[in-house]
């Protein structure tokens, strides 16, 4: 079953509460709060706020970046998860591409660091599916889903991706989360009506939902960041997934 959301960064401009209004306007059901602006580490009135929208939280997104991060961010991280009592923490597997890090040793390290204290508090440390990291391709995403144990995968798509190898990653990595928008070739500057990918969506959610377990499509970066164009992309979101 898929779960409809949004990650909240993509409206940084708006409050914890608008944020709330629009997505329960949308018919949405999740968020992933944001640790960068609406959600700071630490700041348990704003997690607070972020419950009283109603909304379930998906996850908690982080920006620590597992091997290049001081280790003392980790725990102010994982308390204020616990305080949204978020399933997930998003963190990201460092800060080089898996052609670029020689020794990924430190990173795989950290990582399995941080699964151990999340699993005392209670959530589950999720990988950004993300270029410049070692989540860059499939294969550098499987072997570090392979070396860290009890880590999960984000996924989203690359600007432009054909529907088959979107397929075929969905299906080797069986993400908890998916990302959602749509992009051109030219990648984050090239975003599009979430609906001019439908070729790609509409399969990729199937598979996604292909066995039953419950799973987070959040939607981010919309044209323009606007609110309107969100409010387009959410309909397009919940007709898919209608099927």
């Amino acid at each position: 079953m898929l779960i409809p959301g949004l990650v909240s960064v993509t409206f940084r401009q708006l409050t914890v509460e608008e944020i709330g209004e629009l997505a329960t306007e949308c018919g949405l059901q999740a968020v992933e709060w944001g640790g960068d602006v609406h959600v700071p580490p630490g700041d348990f009135t704003a997690a607070r706020r972020a419950l009283d929208t109603g909304l379930k939280v998906a996850a908690y997104g982080s920006y620590y970046r597992a091997g290049v991060s001081d280790r003392g961010e980790l725990a102010a991280i994982l308390e204020t998860a616990a305080e949204l009592d978020a399933p997930l923490v998003r963190v990201w597997a460092g800060t080089s591409g898996s052609a670029e890090c020689p020794d990924r040793g430190p990173v795989v390290e950290a990582l399995q660091h941080a699964v151990e204290h999340a699993d005392a508090m209670g959530t589950r440390i999720a990988l950004e599916y993300h270029r410049n990291t070692l989540t860059d391709t499939l294969e550098s995403a499987v072997q570090l889903l392979d070396e860290v144990d009890g880590v999960v995968p984000y996924w989203q798509p690359r600007g432009g991706q054909d529907v088959f190898s979107a397929v075929h990653e969905v299906r080797t990595l069986e993400p908890v989360t998916a990302h959602v928008f749509s992009w051109g070739e030219g990648g984050y500057q090239d975003r599009l009506p979430l609906s001019a990918r439908r070729d790609l969506w509409k399969p990729v959610l199937t598979e996604l939902a292909r066995d039953g377990i419950e799973r987070n499509a959040l939607l981010e970066f919309v044209i323009d960041d606007s609110p309107e164009q969100f409010r387009e992309d959410a309909k397009t979101l919940l007709s898919y997934l209608r099927g």
